[in-house]
């Protein structure tokens, strides 16, 4: 299986990239991991509604036509880790070779992403930002991979 990542420009702060990294070639062992880096090429101070619209095109592009689309919102269920986990090893188990984890910019995800996801999910209440949900949620798969691997780093 492989994960996508479509990230809407480079991490800036250095200690969150370098955990993203980390994590990433922990993920590694368990799937293939594709860090696809987005080169923002729109005025960011435009109307809020076109900057959404924008970002939703250049983030669903990297998603393959025949993948699963995961969207990170607010408004989606918020599973623990053992509920990741099982979920994850349902795609597994299901055949699907490509899922596509999609994180908004600093407005959060268009409409028109979270319609086109298979699944939205939360990872909190709080809010974070998008660099700091990147890492969350490298953090919060390898869990979920260590606890389908009956690994103990999750306990």
């Amino acid at each position: 299986m492989k994960f996508i990542f479509p990230f809407l420009g480079k991490t800036r702060e250095k200690y969150l990239d370098q955990g993203i990294r980390d994590y990433a070639g922990r993920l590694s062992r368990f799937v293939t991991v594709d860090m696809v880096f987005i080169r923002e090429r729109h005025d960011k101070n435009g109307p809020d509604k076109t900057v959404r619209r924008k970002e939703a095109e250049l983030l669903l592009a990297q998603c393959p036509a025949k993948g699963l689309v995961v969207a990170l919102d607010p408004g989606g269920t918020q599973p623990d880790s053992e509920k990741l986990a099982r979920l994850v090893r349902t795609w597994q188990d299901g055949g699907v070779r490509n899922v596509c984890f999609l994180i908004g910019g600093h407005l959060g995800l268009d409409s028109s992403v979270l319609a086109r996801a298979d699944v939205v999910i939360s990872l909190s209440r709080l809010t974070f930002t998008h660099e700091m949900t990147r890492l969350i949620l490298m953090e919060q798969l390898y869990r979920a991979c260590t606890i389908n691997g009956g690994q103990k780093y999750h306990k």
